[in-house]
């Protein structure tokens, strides 16, 4: 009779392992979780690979064994279990006994020994078993029905196996492990014999411990180092040699009644496992659950045309009718998809879409989402709304599906048309998820609507809450707070190159679909809404900064900014050429050709040609050439890193901008639509994409050309204001330190006055260098460098950077006040807080890892700078925005890039906008320092900025 292998984890092993293998991982509350990530990951693979076999996770026990009475040292050495690792052995144990595998843990004995028992009983019984371990003594019980595997390494160990990693066969691994001994359990093993030489022995004796005792004689003879005096020193050591084989043998009969055929793994407990991801923060895992559950979990499951149409008896004929895969209108007109927690309705007649319109007049909020043809919402087309104004009830009315079978659709203008008052009106409060984005798509419908009144965006309230502790869309949303996986939209248009648009899709998988959007909006805002309710500062944040400023960011985005594609062409031509002049230098530099681009030619030309220094190695141990190493190449002067560093430079500006730039415009506005991020940057910053404009190089002179493709129309300026060291004088405004608050009002150069102070020099006297020092200085303490980082950044010792530093500190005491003071209030509440009230958790701040809980307390001295330069900008917009709607002023904000505001001006308007600007822009907050904004006018960016 054949059986499937027995299959045996080491979980004691793999826990250890994972824990200093694997980065560390933390959940938003601080609890440590990446040994139970990386243990579960190799169970989950182990188990695909015997999905029928019996299947055993075996830990060691709390306590002693019977070893530490054989020997009081035993494992003396080894350092106490790290706090960060305790307090993941319960939520592990938990983990593997809800994925329903048998859990062993067995008193007074080490996993090893309980695993050596059931894989000596299975062997003897003829039944093959595999240990799954990282352990080397492990070894000693392989034979021709037991095999080692190593999970994390992929290695597997067979008899063969095991002679070629040791040298010698399983029979012999305890004799070895007692001659070298083992310092991590503190095995003493014979004084001065290791490895090399414990092999040596048994092979030249040709024995273990008993036949190399026997045969003490012609150990002088054996080729091994120090043979000579060997033998001596093994007789005197004798009884701690057979001590030490004693506690390297692995028990084989330790008194277990265990039935192998009862370790087959049971039903996951998925209430458990639910429980324990949400707590562990495995959202991945926990959303993979929920969809294979979704009688229990999914109110709202994607259903298929039969499903649909069962609903309504009358539809079936029709429905069969229907070309395959396809809806049959007619039956989905009145068809109504059932759930747990309502009715989701698809509208097909004006009745129904008449009942809905006065739902909505009769609403105290509604929540809306558009279904689009993309996700640019420039050049995207509406296929269809959604709507819901309770819990559970929702309505999709699609207005432009373009699949055969779909005729009878209400028409798009005439519903747009009908709705528009709604939506326009700003005193019916709305909510949406991401509402700029369907604020944009209405505003460029075929019946352009205006949506006002949009009191809620559950994205935003996600962020505001917490910006750290999950991403803010949907799916992510749905599943931390609802406990709901939501309908994806991979189910229903497929995935890659054959993926369907929206308008494409079967109405029976559509419609579930798209009113669950909204109804998934509604339910999270009334979660989300009552955690905010109850923070007034997050709140105030939610009200007055971020719901004001979405209207604002859809202007700008539409608004779009004008670029001269030509003069990008004729610079990427010019990149172009300075690219090949780079390449024949590298070339001639190495003698050679090779591809720049291939990190592994690059290292043999770096390293093995060229014989550079090596400053790091990849996580497959061969020399690095990322960026930050030919960086620091570079600046040891070394020709071709130099070379490389302005190749891969000029390379990034191209692709990135000057060949792609082009490619961006609108060909229905002819201007490029950024967009932009308010929920991505933890500090509260705005970010942009396609393109992101933010990272544009301004240093160099061919990043400012980049900057000047960005022009003004005919008749029109560029204005450019911007907000001169906010994030230092937010940092006087912090500290209140009497030096820098001088500085400040007394409109003084304040990198000229660090260096003054810090150098012990007036004024008049700072040189260049002196104050490239201090500027230095001043931006690296606000973003926490480090002496050695400065002494890096300056060109002098760290002895020198750190005297700078204690200087600076010596003259500016409250600025050391103010990180002190910072660091304690960071670690006592958990997170810090903007001047307006915003707040950024920090999951690390009390880490035992000295690694995280730094970077937690530099992330904690910069982000109230960072965040209230963030907040400042936001507020200087809504006033910007309010003021330009309420002058009518032939003036647009086209452009936000961070602490910089960029304005397409009327020529005759020039100077009234800047008059105007620059006082609503330095009253968005209130420091003890005045806020100072620079404003600068051009036909082009560069020029203005």
């Amino acid at each position: 009779m054949s059986h499937t292998p027995l299959v045996l984890v080491d979980g004691s092993s793999y826990l250890y392992r994972a824990f200093h293998a694997l980065p560390p991982l933390t959940t938003s509350k601080g609890l440590p979780t990446g040994a139970v990530k990386g243990v579960l990951n190799m169970l989950k693979s182990l188990r695909k690979q015997y999905p029928d076999s019996p299947f055993a996770v075996v830990f060691d026990a709390k306590g002693g064994t019977f070893r530490d009475e054989m020997f009081a040292e035993y494992k003396a050495n080894r350092p106490s279990m790290p706090d960060d690792l305790r307090v993941q052995v319960e939520p592990l144990h938990a983990s593997v006994r809800a994925q329903g595998f048998p859990l062993l843990c067995v008193e007074g004995v080490e996993a090893d020994d309980v695993i050596g028992t059931l894989a000596r009983q299975c062997a003897g019984e003829g039944r093959d078993v595999v240990i799954s371990t990282g352990d080397k003594d492990m070894a000693q019980l392989v034979c021709p029905h037991v095999t080692l595997v190593n999970t994390m390494t992929g290695s597997v160990y067979d008899i063969d196996g095991v002679k070629a990693k040791f040298g010698v066969g399983p029979e012999l691994i305890i004799d070895y492990l007692a001659l070298m001994g083992d310092k991590v359990d503190n095995i003493p093993g014979v004084p001065g014999v290791g490895e090399k030489t414990a092999l040596g022995l048994l092979v030249g004796v040709g024995g273990g411990l008993d036949v190399i005792y026997a045969n003490l004689d012609k150990v002088p003879a054996l080729p091994i180092r120090g043979a000579k005096t060997l033998a001596a020193k093994l007789e005197e050591h004798r009884e701690m040699a057979y001590l030490s084989y004693a506690l390297a043998t692995i028990k084989l009969d330790v008194p277990l009644n265990i039935e192998i055929e009862s370790l087959h793994p049971g039903a996951m407990d998925m209430p458990a496992l639910l429980e324990l991801y949400a707590e562990l923060e495995f959202k991945s895992w926990r959303d993979e659950l929920l969809r294979k559950t979704p009688a229990a979990a999914n109110p709202v499951p994607a259903v298929a045309d039969a499903d649909l149409f069962a609903l309504q008896p009358s539809a079936t004929a029709a429905a069969e009718d229907a070309p395959v895969g396809q809806a049959a209108s007619g039956a989905v007109a009145e068809a109504a998809v059932a759930t747990t927690q309502g009715d989701y309705q698809c509208i097909l007649e004006q009745a129904q879409f008449d009942t809905w319109l006065e739902k909505l007049k009769n609403a105290e909020l509604i929540a809306f989402d558009t279904e689009t043809t993309g996700l640019d919402a420039q050049q995207a087309q509406l296929v269809g709304l959604s709507f819901a104004v309770k819990a559970g009830e929702a309505a999709y009315i699609p207005v432009a599906h373009s699949y055969m079978g779909v005729s009878n659709q209400l028409d798009r203008d005439a519903v747009l048309k009908a709705l528009k008052p709604i939506l326009e009106d700003p005193n019916k409060a709305k909510v949406g998820q991401h509402a700029k984005y369907d604020i944009n798509i209405l505003a460029n419908a075929s019946t352009p609507i205006q949506v006002q009144g949009v009191a809620f965006d559950t994205m935003l309230e996600s962020y505001v809450l917490d910006s750290t502790a999950t991403r803010h869309d949907m799916d992510s949303l749905a599943l931390k707070y609802l406990d709901h996986s939501t309908i994806r939209f991979e189910d229903i248009a497929g995935k890659g190159a054959k993926q369907l648009t929206f308008d494409q899709i079967d109405l029976a998988q559509a419609a579930p679909y798209a009113a669950e959007d909204a109804d998934v909006t509604l339910r999270l805002h009334q979660h989300l809404w009552a955690k905010l309710d109850a923070e007034p500062s997050l709140s105030q944040v939610l009200r007055e900064i971020e719901m004001p400023l979405v209207p604002v960011l859809a202007r700008i985005e539409r608004q779009g900014a004008l670029v001269d594609a030509n003069l990008l062409g004729l610079q990427s031509n010019e990149l172009g050429e300075k690219l090949v002049a780079l390449e024949r230098q590298a070339f001639a530099i190495a003698g050679e050709e090779f591809n720049l681009a291939s990190p592994k030619q690059l290292g043999v030309i770096l390293y093995e040609k060229l014989g550079l220094p090596i400053i790091s190695k990849t996580a497959k141990g061969q020399p690095s050439t990322a960026e930050a190493v030919l960086a620091e190449l570079a600046e040891q002067d070394f020709e071709l890193p130099k070379v490389l560093m302005q190749y891969r430079s000029l390379s990034k500006l191209k692709s990135t901008y000057t060949d792609r730039l082009p490619e961006q415009i609108n060909p229905r506005t002819g201007r490029i639509h950024t967009s932009y991020h308010q929920a991505v940057a933890a500090t509260g910053r705005l970010s942009s994409s396609d393109p992101n404009l933010q990272n544009i190089p301004i240093r160099s002179a061919e990043g400012r050309r980049i900057r000047q493709a960005f022009v003004a129309p005919k008749g029109y300026k560029l204005l450019a204001a911007d907000y001169s060291q906010i994030e230092l004088r937010i940092m006087a405004h912090l500290a209140q330190d009497p030096g820098l608050l001088d500085a400040f009002r007394h409109d003084l150069d304040v990198h000229r006055a660090t260096a003054a102070e810090v150098f012990g020099v007036t004024l008049d006297e700072v040189t260049t260098d002196q104050r490239r020092s201090a500027k230095a200085i001043n931006f690296g303490l606000i973003y926490g460098m480090s002496a050695f980082g400065l002494a890096k950044q300056i060109g002098v010792d760290r002895k020198q950077s750190q005297a700078y530093i204690d200087r600076y500190f010596a003259r500016y005491p409250g600025v050391l006040a103010y990180m002190e003071r910072t660091r304690e209030q960071a670690a006592q509440q958990g997170y810090v807080e903007t001047l307006f009230g915003r707040r950024l958790y920090l999951p690390d701040i009390n880490a035992k890892n000295q690694g995280l809980r730094k970077g937690a307390e530099r992330t904690a001295i910069n982000a109230p700078m960072q965040g209230t330069a963030a907040d400042i900008i936001k507020r200087a917009m809504i006033a910007v925005d309010a003021w330009l709607s309420e002058s009518g002023l032939d003036a647009k904000v086209i452009l936000q890039v961070h602490d910089e505001l960029v304005l397409e001006v009327r020529e005759d308007l020039v100077e009234q906008v800047r008059e105007q600007i620059k006082p609503l822009m330095g009253s968005a907050a209130e420091l003890a320092v005045p806020l100072l904004v620079e404003v600068g006018v051009g036909d082009n960016w560069d020029e203005a900025h």
